[in-house]
């Protein structure tokens, strides 16, 4: 692996007090991996804003660079500015700009502002350079977009609003990742763009994920998911071997790094790590 590769991990915050528990055991496992940083999740609308503040006070209490997720759908400038300013005060040097989803019960409420790229030219003008700012990308689309084409259009117009950095939603096919970023790159885009990195542990739980954020499962990874039928054995040391080639060859094909979607543990992404060339 590059030494020029780094290596970052995502949670989300836990709901009661085992679930923090498991957290703190996670977040210690892959302190070993020396982390660039790790990014918590945001629940839009409010959802779960408070758990995300908390947990960001356990990470860098562990001695984390966290970047908090930070979604704009359904607030007002006022309240992104507060949360911001509550950022910048304890010292967070990073955040992961998104549009978010839009929670059931708000209707058309969606905010002052609309899209991830009003997001990034708030969190300029507001905070100026205080935080390095990453945004998502799409290599196989965003669910939403009317036309690849449209999208890629989009996500060049979100960089160039401010964005340092973008995170791909997770895939198992790299040539979508490098051919995304070849085009993007000739539009004029010149940001890390670091794949995002999604273990497979549970081939049903991988299919609903899948289904809501429009990432796609190859035919032979689904033919040989249901081979295994309940194996969960079978299907994590399987899913080990996907994920571990697809991240080599990210790597080997010139990828920043390596973003992974711990869905809060912390064994198969060790693992992963692990066996990378180095």
């Amino acid at each position: 692996m590059s030494d020029k590769a780094v290596i970052s991990a995502e949670f989300f915050p836990p709901r009661d007090i085992a679930a923090q528990e498991k957290l703190v055991r996670s977040a210690k496992s892959l302190m070993g991996l020396d982390l660039s940083y790790v990014s918590v999740t945001f629940g839009a609308g409010g959802s779960t804003r408070s758990g995300t503040v908390g947990a960001v006070d356990l990470l860098q209490n562990l001695g984390f660079d966290v970047a908090p997720h930070l979604s704009c759908i359904g607030s007002t400038k006022a309240e992104i500015a507060e949360i911001l300013d509550g950022y910048q005060a304890k010292g967070i040097k990073r955040l992961v700009a998104l549009r978010g989803d839009l929670p059931s019960g708000m209707g058309g409420d969606v905010g002052e502002l609309r899209y991830a790229s009003d997001l990034v030219a708030f969190i300029r003008e507001h905070s100026g350079d205080a935080f390095r700012v990453e945004v998502a990308a799409y290599p196989e689309m965003h669910p939403q977009a009317l036309s690849f084409q449209e999208d890629l259009e989009h996500f060049v117009f979100k960089v160039k609003q401010g964005a340092d950095a973008a995170i791909t939603q997770y895939f198992y096919n790299a040539n979508a990742y490098f051919d995304f970023v070849d085009r993007v790159q000739k539009m004029g885009v010149d940001v890390p763009i670091i794949p995002g990195i999604m273990p497979i542990m549970n081939s049903s739980q991988l299919i609903r994920f899948s289904n809501m954020c429009g990432a796609e499962i190859p035919r032979w990874i689904k033919l040989r998911l249901a081979d295994f039928g309940d194996d969960r054995a079978s299907i994590r040391a399987f899913g080990l071997d996907v994920v571990t080639k697809l991240s080599q060859d990210l790597i080997d094909g010139g990828a920043p790094g390596l973003h992974f979607y711990t869905l809060n543990g912390s064994e198969t992404t060790m693992k992963i790590v692990e066996r990378l060339s180095r």
